[in-house]
């Protein structure tokens, strides 16, 4: 079964048609940059840009970096406050002519690498965090999503998580691998002190280079693994929400 499958994020909108009986891409990505600023009228002409190329008609999941209930978007940490308490699903749906659900990025990221990836078959406590422009987080208790976490934005030492251990934050401050993976290993003690998981799942893009920082990280109970849908476990879990519709 085929669906499409779009993933918004702080830099990058990608998209492509998912496999859901293997939970893989079916054709090899599209991406566009994200639009600076990125209001929504941009954001989802990017949005068009990427199902156009594929020629798609039908159900379309979209991820959004933010909190998403219900299809409002309720948060917009790494895109434009526009997009704060708007309809997101119906904008989506109006522009492109075609059924749409909206989710938040991390949500069905997690979702994704709990049916087909490194969560697969765990039980209790899994949190996958996704590292890129920010830091994206989806909680699991014996598989069931708890939605909208946000555990990017929990405060450590005084500052916003995100803007201290995320990708973005290593590349601004040109900081080296054992620095970050330092700051990295900071934020998931922190994050194991509140929730107390068995598994951590990292994805984001940089999780293909998982062997340059996971080794570095000490300390920490929880068993740590990198996404093995890696940067593609949004879209993936984003189709796997339209198939729903």
């Amino acid at each position: 079964m085929n669906v499409f499958g779009v993933d918004i994020g702080g830099t990058g909108i990608k998209g492509a048609p998912v496999d859901l009986d293997r939970g893989e891409l079916s054709d090899e990505r599209f991406k566009v940059a994200t639009p600076h600023p990125a209001t929504p009228d941009a954001v989802i002409e990017g949005v068009h840009e990427v199902v156009r190329h594929f020629g798609h008609t039908g159900p379309l999941g979209v991820t959004f970096p933010g909190v998403v209930v219900e299809g409002t978007t309720r948060t917009a940490a790494n895109v434009d406050s526009g997009w704060i308490g708007i309809d997101a699903r119906k904008l989506i749906s109006e522009r492109l002519g075609q059924p749409v659900v909206v989710l938040n990025d991390a949500d069905a990221a997690g979702v994704a690498e709990v049916t087909f990836g490194a969560g697969r078959g765990r039980g209790g406590v899994v949190i996958m965090l996704t590292l890129g422009t920010g830091i994206g987080s989806a909680l699991f208790v014996d598989g069931r999503l708890v939605p909208n976490t946000e555990l990017g934005h929990l405060e450590l030492h005084g500052h916003d998580a995100e803007t201290r251990a995320s990708v973005k934050a290593r590349e601004d401050h040109d900081l080296s691998w054992e620095h970050w993976a330092h700051r990295l290993q900071k934020y998931l003690a922190h994050v194991e002190m509140l929730f107390s998981p068995g598994l951590f799942v990292i994805g984001g893009g940089i999780s293909r280079k998982a062997d340059k920082f996971l080794p570095l990280i000490e300390g920490i109970t929880a068993e740590i693994v990198p996404a093995e849908l890696q940067n593609s476990a949004g879209i993936v879990g984003a189709a796997m929400a339209a198939a729903k519709l």
